[in-house]
């Protein structure tokens, strides 16, 4: 399968290495000087674009991938739910490809069943308050992050006292704390930290006056979000429309 990256930072890299190792090709590298390659031959000999930028580029490159005839698999948050509509429909309308994730990792796809169950148990037990926390490298944009988003989101679709999800406290990478907004009854507090080169963590929290029930993914390294960013590649190869996790992995 041939490759085109957009993004060649951190998470870049590692996807390059593992497509390496399973037989791809690398045939385009773009990075922040040189977007106007995405207009060259080479980008557009791609079977698929691994796109992980930054929220006000993710949009841009997207579009753009698109209407150069490539397929497109995107990590990139902050940006979607502004735009999911507009996606849709290029998808289904106009025949263009987009697998969307907040998350690649095996591993928080598992977790994300479990926690869709969990919140569905939990609806019968109304004693137990709710709320989540993630924790992320100094340099991640948005807070909370996409997949604490998608997390919270699972929640809200099974746990009918909770309808929406609020920004809680920001724990900003010098230690100091930027206070959330008061949160109402039905309403999901998601608080946020920022601290050393942390790849992700998120705690959902269940808390009663008798106990708490603790659910934590902790990735270790961006290894697990890479190789799911190459498998999503390889599943939109042979795929297309507008695709997510749920596509790839049927649980």
């Amino acid at each position: 399968m041939k490759i085109a990256l957009i993004g060649y930072g951190k998470m870049g890299k590692e996807i390059e290495r593992i497509a390496l190792d399973r037989g791809h090709e690398i045939v385009s590298i773009i990075d922040i000087n040189n977007r106007e390659d995405m207009n060259g031959e080479a980008f557009a000999s791609a079977d698929v674009a691994i796109e992980f930028t930054a929220p006000s580029v993710a949009y841009d490159n997207c579009v753009q991938a698109m209407q150069a005839g490539v397929k497109v698999v995107s990590g990139s948050t902050g940006w979607i739910h502004q735009h999911e509509e507009e996606m849709r429909s290029l998808c289904e309308n106009e025949g263009k490809t987009l697998f969307w994730s907040s998350n690649f990792s095996l591993g928080v796809a598992i977790f994300s069943a479990v926690n869709k169950y969990l919140a569905k148990i939990m609806n019968r037990f109304e004693s137990y308050s709710v709320e989540m926390e993630e924790t992320h490298h100094i340099h991640k944009l948005d807070a909370p992050s996409g997949t604490a988003i998608t997390l919270g989101e699972g929640i809200i679709a099974n746990l009918d006292r909770k309808s929406s999800w609020v920004l809680g406290d920001v724990t900003n990478p010098d230690g100091s704390i930027t206070k959330g907004v008061d949160t109402n009854k039905n309403e999901l507090r998601i608080n946020a930290i920022r601290r050393d080169e942390v790849p992700g963590i998120h705690t959902v929290r269940y808390e009663s006056v008798a106990d708490s029930i603790v659910i934590t993914h902790d990735a270790k390294n961006r290894s697990g979000f890479a190789l799911g960013a190459v498998l999503a590649a390889e599943y939109v190869s042979e795929h297309s429309g507008f695709l997510g996790m749920k596509d790839l992995f049927d649980f």
